[in-house]
């Protein structure tokens, strides 16, 4: 019973400081090699190797697919970041076929898993899958997280689901164009692989209910700089624990004093002050399809 971990991993030239980026996946990779069983894999899909040495049992898949985006920074707008990301999940897709896995789990370039997701998909086989609705948020600048009751709506690494529901096809290879992967896995590419706020319903309405996880499986790591959606730890969080180590790999960044300021002092009382487009003001909704035919037309 194997557990495969995919991640995509940002185009570069769409990214604030790929230093910063990479320094995020290894984080992510060691949580991921933390698993108590060895019933598991990692891949990672992206435009450059790691300049850092993989963990055990994770493997690189390179891919040459240009920026989604002209802009330069994680920002790129919806539709881009979705191409993006559903691309080069099809991509670690086909490449986990070759390990034949049981299940399968998105987890992104910067968040954390625990240690026993691989042992637990171990000891129930033949599931339907599972859906995080319980999870944490953890922000290394404040050292500080918080425990999120739908972390499925806010987070991409938050669903566990069986490797056959996503039929891969058997003569799609890795060296697939984008339109190719965009084609193949086109009924949940914007929805699922692209997209999570709503894959719980869309699995759900094809017949497929996930479970609930009965224990927080994954945190969404903010604050970072590198989120495309810009996301933070706001208002009072709770202090770092030693078991955000002991379960998800997660090191303390500040030392106790200054933990607890950011966490419940003046310093976590910063109101949100992000600027908001009014509804009406905002770019119309468009859809993946037509975005890739934009990008074929170029």
């Amino acid at each position: 019973m194997t557990l495969a971990f995919i991640t995509p991993l940002r185009h570069p030239h769409n990214s604030a400081d790929y230093g910063q980026v990479e320094s995020l996946l290894k984080d992510t990779l060691a949580s991921i090699s933390r698993q108590t069983s060895e019933d598991f894999v990692a891949i990672v899909v992206g435009n450059r190797a790691p300049a850092f040495p993989l963990p055990r049992r994770t493997h690189f898949v390179n891919v040459d697919f240009p920026p989604p985006s002209a802009l330069h920074g994680p920002c790129t707008g919806r539709l881009p970041s979705v191409w993006d990301k559903c691309t080069k999940l099809g991509i670690g897709l086909i490449a986990a076929r070759d390990f034949a896995p049981d299940y399968v789990m998105f987890a992104d370039a910067d968040d954390f898993v625990h240690r026993d997701l691989a042992a637990f998909t171990r000891a129930h086989p033949g599931q339907p899958g599972w859906v995080m609705k319980r999870g944490l948020i953890y922000s290394r600048r404040r050292n500080a997280y918080g425990v999120r009751r739908h972390l499925h709506r806010i987070c991409g690494s938050s669903h566990v689901v069986p490797f056959d529901a996503y039929g891969v096809p058997s003569a799609l290879t890795v060296s697939a164009t984008q339109q190719e992967v965009a084609l193949a896995f086109r009924d949940y590419a914007e929805r699922v692989l692209g997209g999570h706020r709503y894959a719980y319903e869309w699995w759900a309405d094809r017949g497929r209910r996930l479970q609930p996880l009965p224990f927080a499986g994954a945190v969404y790591h903010v604050d970072h700089g590198e989120n495309h959606s810009g996301s933070q730890l706001l208002g009072p969080g709770l202090p770092y624990r030693s078991h955000l180590e002991r379960d998800f790999g997660i090191r303390p960044s500040r030392g106790t004093a200054s933990t607890l300021w950011c966490s419940v002092g003046p310093a976590a009382m910063k109101p949100d002050l992000r600027p908001r487009r009014p509804f009406f003001m905002r770019a119309k909704a468009d859809t993946l399809e037509s975005y890739s035919a934009g990008l074929q037309s170029v």
